[in-house]
């Protein structure tokens, strides 16, 4: 009978390997990870292309309102506002990725046009947003639905990177660098309505 190739190895050592390993991958992923402060969303850095993709994906025009909801070092916000002209606003719970998005704002000369807010993105105002933008998991999303559904108007669009809104119809499907980016707008992207129910006869 053949032993295990762990067989051999410390029980504590065994269950540091996995830790270990994911910890190297990580390490070496492109974009950077970062699952800190027990965080609804990882920081995960979306490259500069795959940013004006999405914000041009949604036809952000000059002197609309971005919302990015975990908004990370701020680079959606910043490019809305320096290369589309919009106004934005990012929020994150992480302190530290809103000093860098400020900071980040700050070296593009966007500060007028921009701010960024340290609050739960569930709680986070987006009823006046033009755009909305969001990297997030898939159960975060479908938490983050049903504000959608209720608080966005019409003309609101949705743009997601690399995980759809579960039920709903995106307008448009676009690559960007090996990512997938949905764009959804309001009503259009809802599902139908349900079968009425049948009326009980008197």
């Amino acid at each position: 009978m053949k032993s295990h190739p762990s067989a051999g190895l410390p029980h504590a050592l065994c269950a540091c390997l996995p830790l270990a390993l994911c910890y190297l991958a990580a390490c070496r992923s492109e974009p950077a990870l970062d699952f800190g402060r027990g965080l609804d969303v990882p920081y995960v850095q979306t490259s500069p292309t795959v940013v004006h993709k999405m914000l041009e994906l949604a036809g952000v025009h000059k002197n609309e309102l971005v919302v990015d909801l975990g908004c990370g070092d701020g680079r959606i916000a910043v490019a809305a506002a320096a290369q589309f002209g919009a106004r934005a606003v990012g929020y994150d719970l992480d302190p530290e990725r809103i000093a860098e998005a400020r900071r980040n704002a700050h070296a593009a000369g966007v500060d007028s046009r921009t701010s960024f807010v340290r609050q739960d993105l569930f709680a986070a105002p987006i009823g006046q947003a033009n755009v909305v933008a969001f990297f997030l998991l898939p159960s975060v999303i479908e938490r983050l639905r049903p504000r959608l559904r209720s608080e966005l108007g019409s003309t609101t669009r949705i743009v997601s990177h690399s995980f759809p809104i579960r039920t709903w119809t995106p307008e448009k499907i676009a690559h960007s660098e090996g990512r997938t980016l949905y764009l959804y707008r309001l009503p259009q992207s809802l599902p139908p309505p349900g079968p009425l129910s049948a009326v009980p006869a008197p």
